[in-house]
C-alpha cells in the first residue's frame, strides 16, 4: 500500500526558517522531518511514496537525488509538482492517475511526527469498511474538530477556534473513492471532502492517545528538536 505525502504549503507560521527551505524539509536533528516522517512508514512496510509538491518543489528534488542512500534500496519516492497554488483535495486530486490502480493508501501532512500503529490503523480501516479513515489526537484545539460516536465521524469541523476534543491529525487511509469528492485544485480536502464522507457515513477516526506533534510554528519545531534528543518516540526500536 503507497503513501501519499503532501508537501507543497509555504509553512508561512515558520517563517524565516520556510523563507529559504519548504517546510518538510526543515531538519529535526540532522535530517529533515519528512525523511523523519518517510522512515516510519518504512519501518511498517511501506516501500511506495508520492510527495506532492508545490512550493520550492525544486528543493525536493536536489535533496532526494544527493541523499537517496537514506533509504532503501526497495523504496521508491515519487516526487510530483502539484502546483505553487494548489490546494490539499487538489494536490491529492492530481495524483489520481498514479494512484487510483490502487485500492487504498496512507495519506498523511509531511510536517507531523507520531508513533500511531500503522498496522492497527490498516486493520481498523479495513473491518470498516468506509472510505476514509482518519487519526483522531487530542493536542490544543487549533485544528480540525471531530464529532465521534462509536468510531464514526459524524461531523468534520474545520480549525474551530474554540472548541475542545478530538482532532485531526493526518495519518489517514483513503480508499480510492476519495477521488469522488474532490472537485478541482481549488478543494480543500479537510472542508467538503471530509465533511461530505462525514455526511455519508464513509469517514471514521481511530483513536490516538500516545505521541503525536505537529510542526507548524518554531515552538513545535522546539519541542521535536527536544524530543529527538531523548526519547524520540517516533523512531521504531
Amino acid at each position: 500500500m503507497p503513501c501519499v505525502i503532501l508537501c507543497g504549503g509555504k509553512g508561512t507560521r515558520l517563517y524565516p526558517d520556510t523563507k529559504t527551505l519548504p517546510k518538510p524539509l526543515i531538519t529535526i536533528g540532522d535530517i529533515p522531518i519528512i525523511v523523519h516522517l518517510i522512515k516510519y512508514y518504512e519501518s511498517f512496510g511501506v516501500k511506495d511514496f508520492y510527495l506532492a509538491l508545490g512550493y520550492k518543489a525544486e528543493d525536493f528534488l536536489t535533496y532526494f537525488n544527493d541523499h537517496s542512500n537514506l533509504f532503501s534500496n526497495e523504496t521508491s519516492i515519487n516526487l510530483i509538482d502539484t502546483g505553487l497554488e494548489t490546494l490539499t483535495g487538489g494536490r491529492l486530486l492530481r495524483l489520481k492517475n498514479e494512484i487510483s490502480k490502487f485500492e487504498r493508501f496512507f495519506f498523511t501532512y509531511g510536517d507531523g511526527l507520531s508513533d500511531v500503529d500503522l498496522n492497527s490503523l490498516n486493520a481498523f480501516h479495513e473491518k470498516n469498511n468506509v472510505i476514509g479513515t482518519v487519526t483522531a489526537v487530542h493536542p490544543p484545539a487549533r485544528f480540525g474538530l471531530l464529532n465521534i460516536r462509536n468510531d464514526l465521524v459524524l461531523k468534520f469541523k474545520e480549525k474551530p477556534q474554540t472548541d475542545d476534543g478530538w482532532i485531526n491529525g493526518g495519518f489517514f487511509i483513503f480508499s480510492k473513492e476519495i477521488f469522488n469528492y474532490i472537485s478541482d485544485d481549488s478543494t480543500i480536502l479537510e472542508q467538503e471532502p471530509l465533511e461530505n464522507l462525514a455526511k455519508d457515513k464513509q469517514l471514521t477516526a481511530f483513536k490516538h492517545y500516545n505521541f503525536w506533534q505537529c510542526m507548524d510554528t518554531p515552538r513545535d519545531r522546539e519541542i521535536l528538536e527536544n524530543l529527538n534528543l531523548s526519547d524520540c518516540p517516533w523512531r521504531r526500536k
